[in-house]
């Protein structure tokens, strides 16, 4: 049974080495830090054991919430857990006030916007060359949710 906690900078060496085996391009140790210290969120979720299997980071600016970075360790995917750290990004954002969430995804990442879309988020626009990739850039797909009364 895996459980989501809240984590603080004290995590951010266990959160980079996770990120490490999520991204290309992870966040450090210090991005985390410094995440906590601009005063974002950052849930975790633990197996049993107390093992961090996934992670989300995402900040509140006045009714407005934007999901930061997200990731579920290789050996934990297809489990339905990014979609239940998502679902509690969800449900806290909504609690702390937030009447939409907003995300930037990579375009060429289809497995994560369809777990967006499934959430209920629509694509709303696009960055060019807003990613770094191993041959250049790569364009960011602007997502949003609308979080008010009557959306799931």
């Amino acid at each position: 049974m895996s459980a989501i906690t809240v984590l603080t900078a004290e995590h951010a060496a266990e959160l980079a080495a996770l990120a490490a085996q999520v991204a290309d391009y992870p966040w450090r140790a210090a991005q985390f830090v410094d995440s906590c210290a601009a005063g974002h969120q950052l849930l975790g979720l633990r197996d049993g054991a107390g093992a961090l299997l996934g992670f989300a980071v995402w900040s509140l600016v006045l009714d407005e919430a934007e999901l930061l970075d997200i990731g579920v360790a290789p050996t934990a995917r297809r489990q339905g857990l990014g979609a239940r750290l998502l679902a509690e990004v969800i449900a806290t954002a909504r609690a702390a006030g937030a009447t939409r969430l907003m995300l930037e995804v990579r375009a060429g990442n289809q497995a994560a916007q369809a777990l967006y879309q499934r959430a209920g988020f629509v694509v709303t626009g696009r960055r060019k060359g807003y990613y770094p990739a191993p041959d250049g850039r790569e364009d960011a797909c602007l997502m949003d949710k609308p979080l008010g009364d009557g959306h799931d």
